[in-house]
């Protein structure tokens, strides 16, 4: 049998496959995006499940934690509460190829103690439990998550069910206006994001039956009126009270309004905005950073030790991919090659393919590090493909700095699918699991859950049109 073969079962309740089929077709999520349909939500364990919320909690405090790195960093203080340590090159990694108005922005008072409202790592279900790979701040499928909860309602135990999911996201971004009993929340969508309006607009739509002031806006959209920012809402100009932004920074030349979304938090407007726009807060390499052997004393001064001690189990090993010349004594922080420290980068490309068990990819502020557009599995790439990563990273590394990343391998698992004439077969495929966490105050809480099976000759899974898109129960 094949690595992606499947098995045929009973056929399913014709019309429950008729009634999802014809569901998805009429409301569209994704602009030109499918996806295969399963029977039944992903089931998580009671651990999975328990551990799930966990990693939410420990997300929070990484950024809580990162934030006073990087700023302690930048003003070169000391890190340690009972030692001395500086490390003002963290700041600069994390600078490195930015707008100076957007770093003296992510710096400044007004935006301090700020951190995403929505967080979302993507979970990789490995043979030795969860590996998180990355954690976005800016994350699409919240609409489509909340969506796939409605359809399979049918479902005992989803997480996030009914409209759970659509009231987290309004519960965490009212909590940023405390003092508005209705306020105006704008969702901002560039046209670089334009593949996730859909869902966006459908969630905006869903708040908006339930009586909240809630629009899902093009940056065009907006218009600076004195002190504020305003919309045009049925030919009247609404204030901005709360702006969910779901465009990346890197496209801010493309943004309008971003000037006027930066004078007007730097002079202290009541306008919130999630998440704030804080390049350091969207980098890859702070899972690098994480770890990175002269930090570790910091992020356990800074983490409680239940969070410390699930991130270090869950994020798997990272560097930063920075060319330096080094002393001859001296070699890089960087995986062995041959059972020897590497002093070049360029040493990478000698790796056998065991050695290459590992992921390249952009760390951040560049419009191919989303997705999977940068990613290179080095045992899955032929060794002059290797080297052109290897080098595109370091010829690159002045403006963009790359991760590489120790790859753990998805499990092997079964679930039921769809095929196209509505019968069920089982489908061998390796999963990853979106958990969405909303922020409210100094908790977290998991609404809603995205999985998604690949095929199980995939190496990088991401939502690819023969892959099943679901939502998850406990």
């Amino acid at each position: 049998m094949g690595e992606n073969a499947t098995t045929e079962t009973e056929p399913p309740e014709e019309s429950r496959y008729a009634a999802l089929k014809e569901s998805f077709a009429r409301q569209s999520l994704f602009e030109d995006k499918t996806w295969r349909i399963s029977p039944e939500a992903w089931p998580l364990t009671a651990r999975q499940a328990e551990e799930v919320d966990q990693i939410g909690q420990a997300c929070l405090e990484f950024y809580r934690a990162g934030e006073l790195l990087y700023m302690r960093s930048a003003e070169d203080k000391n890190l340690l509460r009972n030692a001395e340590m500086h490390a003002p090159w963290v700041a600069d990694y994390l600078d490195r190829g930015k707008p100076e108005q957007l770093v003296r922005h992510a710096r400044c008072e007004q935006v301090r103690r700020s951190h995403p409202q929505v967080i979302r790592p993507d979970l990789l279900l490995t043979d030795d439990g969860f590996a998180l790979t990355e954690i976005d701040s800016v994350p699409g499928g919240i609409g489509l998550t909340a969506y796939l909860n409605h359809q399979y309602a049918f479902e005992k135990g989803l997480v996030g069910a009914g409209d759970r999911m659509v009231e987290a996201f309004y519960r965490s971004m009212a909590s940023l206006r405390p003092d508005l009993e209705n306020p105006f929340l704008a969702i901002v969508v560039s046209d670089e994001a334009n593949t996730y309006r859909p869902e966006m607009e459908w969630l905006a739509q869903r708040l908006q039956a339930q009586g909240r002031r809630v629009y899902c806006l093009h940056p065009a959209d907006l218009f600076p009126l004195g002190d504020a920012l305003c919309a045009d809402i049925d030919g009247n100009p609404e204030e901005v009270q709360i702006l969910y932004r779901f465009f990346e920074l890197f496209d801010l030349e493309n943004i309008p309004i971003a000037r006027d979304v930066f004078r007007l938090v730097e002079e202290g407007s009541p306008m919130a905005v999630t998440p704030p726009m804080r390049h350091f807060q969207e980098e890859k390499l702070n899972l690098a950073l994480f770890q990175h052997p002269r930090l570790e004393t910091f992020w356990r001064e800074n983490l409680s030790k239940r969070s410390f001690k699930l991130l270090r189990r869950i994020v798997p090993d990272a560097w930063i991919m920075d060319p330096v010349d080094l002393p001859p004594n001296a070699v890089l922080d960087a995986p062995f090659i041959g059972g020897k420290p590497i002093y070049r980068w360029e040493q990478l490309a000698e790796a056998s393919q065991k050695e290459r068990n590992l992921i390249l990819k952009l760390s951040g502020f560049h419009e191919n590090a989303w997705g999977a557009r940068s990613v290179l599995y080095g045992s899955d790439a032929s060794r002059s493909e290797w080297l052109d990563g290897i080098r595109e990273a370091v010829e690159g590394a002045r403006d963009n700095l790359y991760l590489l990343q120790q790859y753990r391998k998805p499990a092997r698992l079964q679930h039921p699918v769809y095929d196209e004439k509505g019968a069920v077969r089982t489908m061998n495929g390796r999963l990853r699991l979106c958990p969405y966490y909303f922020v409210d105050g100094d908790h977290t809480e998991t609404a809603g859950i995205l999985a998604t099976l690949c095929p199980a000759d995939k190496k990088i899974i991401h939502g690819m049109r023969d892959a099943a898109l679901m939502p998850t129960k406990a």
